[in-house]
């Protein structure tokens, strides 16, 4: 499991985004996103890269901290 979290997300409809792009990242079987803490965890098959995350959660048009 990756955790990281994402800065920008107050509703439902952004976590609906950032759910998206990331299932379609290859390797990812299932994104769980607390909004509260703007958490999300991945769960994968396989690693995936950190930069690949980042681009997918940026083209969403939020931004992975730090």
């Amino acid at each position: 499991m990756t955790t990281f979290r994402v800065l920008g997300m107050t509703c439902s409809h952004c976590v609906g985004f950032v759910t998206e792009a990331l299932k379609e990242l290859p390797g990812v079987e299932s994104v769980e996103i607390d909004l509260s803490t703007g958490t999300v965890a991945l769960v994968t098959d396989r690693p995936v890269e950190p930069a690949a995350i980042r681009a997918a959660v940026d083209a969403a048009g939020y931004e992975v901290e730090g």
